[in-house]
């Protein structure tokens, strides 16, 4: 048996036939010169091969029915992989641009994932233009997270373009597996050592943890400091109640502008993240005519998983800033942005490390509690909206002689949580991914479109800025 930790398993305890929490990548590759026309298929039938499927991909959920023992989740082994079912070959219809990709993944993402086997499905979709190919996988989030998700499939790339014969993703292994459960750990005893164990941590960290949370009410209570707080949000249409089918975009941006930009600006690259997207969804809010005048939040995963760790499983903690929204003028829409984020790094920072996990549950609390009594999308939210930066691998990566072009995350929904947006960056570039309820945001595409046009107005307002310097200096 494998452990889950509280957090992994408060996703399963969250899935619905609406809201199925599962998480994804979408990758594209260019096939290499010269390849036959069976390329592709003779890689799926080479993946469907592999006899010793590597954790996570081998994991299916444990749920012990013997009377008188906890119902604990914990991971068992599914000795009897079907990669039959979990590998898929699909083929995109004429032109296959990147419209008709957008709408097979937005269609595969909305299926929730089979809860007796290993919880994760491979796409290999054929038939994108100039000649490329796509690869799209899901893993419920209780397995995964974004860091853990793109070491995991960075460790099956190659940098060598001639380099073939490579394994597929299941048949890699974390250098550091999940820690093993013994039968004991079911049973009423060793439930109550888990509680022991966790109240012995917490103790320990007491005081920190209690003036963290002091601050977070305060700064909620006040409404006038910058720290932003859980429920210090307006509601909106994002924050609504969703059905089960998703819409997917994407955009990509150079990156070397982007940290250009926060150069010039004096912030960080998330900075400039939160301000594209605050300024995109102000804009689609004010068109629907639906603009909040308090400014929206977001909650902001922080990843606290040591560099060396692949195992599976969720390793984040939580801040919340605002987006701006209710700031008409672009740069004081983005020194408020920083001056939020570096108040909510400050208060995380202040933490020890060994308080966290019991921080993040704590702040997590509010939206499962949302979620699973049915009061998300029908109350107050936490937040409005998750952002998400995860940092991927600078070089060009290439899986059996084709060069990956792309890596774009497709993230999971929620009721009250109509929108995810998550940034990847690979090789030069930052793609964002943006994961809507279909139903609740039907013209959700717009707002892709708008954070590029929030770029170029940036870019504008930033190099005028800096000539009215310039020119005003001695």
């Amino acid at each position: 048996m494998k452990a889950m930790s509280v957090m992994d398993a408060a996703w399963l305890l969250v899935e619905s036939e609406n809201t199925p929490m599962h998480v994804g990548s979408l990758l594209t590759f260019t096939r290499p010169e010269g390849a036959s026309d069976t390329f592709l298929r003779d890689m799926v039938d080479e993946m469907k091969k592999v006899r010793d499927p590597a954790p996570p991909w081998d994991l299916k959920l444990y749920r012990p029915n013997l009377p008188g023992r906890m119902a604990l989740p914990a991971w068992q082994e599914d000795r009897n992989l079907d990669l039959e079912y979990h590998v898929r070959h699909s083929a995109l219809p004429a032109p296959g641009g990147e419209r008709e990709l957008g709408v097979l993944v937005s269609r595969l993402h909305s299926h929730p994932l089979d809860f007796t086997r290993p919880l994760w499905e491979c796409h290999l979709i054929e038939g994108l233009e100039n000649d490329r190919f796509a690869l799209y996988a899901k893993m419920h989030h209780s397995l995964i997270d974004g860091i853990s998700g793109m070491r995991l499939l960075q460790r099956i790339m190659s940098r060598d373009p001639a380099e073939t014969a490579m394994p597929a993703p299941w048949h890699v292994r974390p250098r550091r597996e999940m820690p093993e459960l013994h039968m004991p750990e079911f049973s009423l005893r060793g439930g109550l050592r888990q509680v022991v164990r966790a109240l012995r941590s917490q103790i320990a960290s007491t005081p920190e943890l209690a003036g963290a949370l002091n601050r977070l009410a305060r700064a909620s209570r006040e409404h006038d400091g910058e720290l932003t707080g859980p429920f210090d949000c307006p509601s909106s249409i994002l924050n609504k109640r969703i059905t089960a089918q998703r819409r997917f975009a994407t955009q990509q941006y150079s990156l070397a502008l982007l940290k250009r930009l926060a150069k010039q600006a004096d912030a960080s690259l998330n900075d400039i993240v939160l301000y594209l997207c605050g300024t995109a969804l102000r804009r689609f809010l004010r068109e629907e005519g639906q603009l909040p005048e308090e400014s929206l939040t977001a909650g902001i995963p922080v990843n606290i998983r040591p560099a060396d760790d692949d195992r599976a499983g969720t390793a984040i903690s939580f801040m919340i800033a605002t987006l701006g929204t209710s700031i008409r003028d672009p740069l004081r829409r983005l020194e408020r942005i920083k001056a939020s984020t570096r108040s909510a790094k400050a208060h995380l920072q202040s933490l020890p490390r060994n308080a966290l996990t019991q921080y993040t549950m704590l702040m997590m609390a509010p939206y499962i509690l949302q979620l699973v009594s049915g009061l998300g999308g029908r109350s107050r939210p936490v937040f409005n909206v998750t952002i998400s930066n995860v940092p991927g691998p600078d070089e060009q990566l290439y899986y059996n002689g084709s060069a990956m072009e792309a890596m774009y995350p497709v993230s999971l929904v929620a009721h009250g949580a109509a929108l995810n947006i998550t940034c990847l960056s690979y090789a030069g570039s930052l793609n964002f991914g943006y994961t809507g309820c279909r139903d609740t945001l039907p013209s959700m595409q717009r707002l892709a479109v708008y954070t590029g046009e929030a770029l170029e107005e940036l870019e504008q307002v930033l190099e005028a800025g800096t000539g009215s310097r310039r020119k005003a200096a001695p």
